[in-house]
């Protein structure tokens, strides 16, 4: 359903019902109703049990519900998300694996340290562009996300090139972490 962007409530609802539903992305899919997505993917005993990946990405309308069995999640580009969605998420969601929230521009350290404490199991975290969070972010990541093996901080310009190597000094299973462009560095200087 990707880049349906004039896909609405009437036609999503064509999905309700889908019990064996493993995947979703309904990226720039922006006149879907967060109401809709649930009527969809609610049932009388919860979300779809097989639903293991959701992308969101480009949609201001849509509201992360709870599915507690989510392993891959895609936020990108959801300008609205705040701290406090932040941490609804991390409740809802606490089996992730996989997150991606760049370009989120509002959240912030507060609300990282609240929410990480819920993501033991992430492996791939994307933060590019937030450009919100510090290296208190990494701090909370540190202590909390023990299984993160592929972390992108690029373009995160309240983070150091020093936080990021000691960072990854801290944690040596991490073995991919993306830091172009770190600490609000000039891109014209640095190609």
């Amino acid at each position: 359903m990707e880049k349906l962007q004039r896909l609405t409530d009437a036609g999503f609802a064509a999905l309700h019902g889908l019990r064996e539903l493993r995947s979703l992305d309904v990226a720039e899919c922006c006149l879907v109703s967060g109401r809709e997505l649930a009527k969809v993917l609610e049932f009388p005993k919860g979300p779809p049990p097989h639903l293991t990946s959701l992308r969101l990405a480009y949609c201001s309308l849509l509201k992360v519900l709870k599915f507690p069995c989510l392993k891959r999640l895609s936020l990108s580009l959801l300008l609205e998300l705040t701290d406090t969605g932040l941490v609804a998420v991390a409740r809802g969601c606490p089996s992730l694996e996989h997150l991606a929230l760049s370009h989120c521009s509002r959240l912030s350290d507060r609300g990282w340290d609240q929410a990480v404490n819920f993501w033991k199991r992430l492996q791939h975290l994307n933060l590019s562009s937030c450009n919100q969070l510090t290296e208190q972010t990494l701090v909370s990541i540190r202590k909390a996300c023990r299984q993160l093996t592929v972390l992108d901080v690029s373009m995160c310009q309240g983070i150091s090139v020093a936080a990021v190597r000691h960072f990854q000094a801290q944690l040596p299973h991490v073995t991919c972490v993306q830091s172009r462009f770190v600490g609000g560095a000039d891109l014209a200087m640095s190609l």
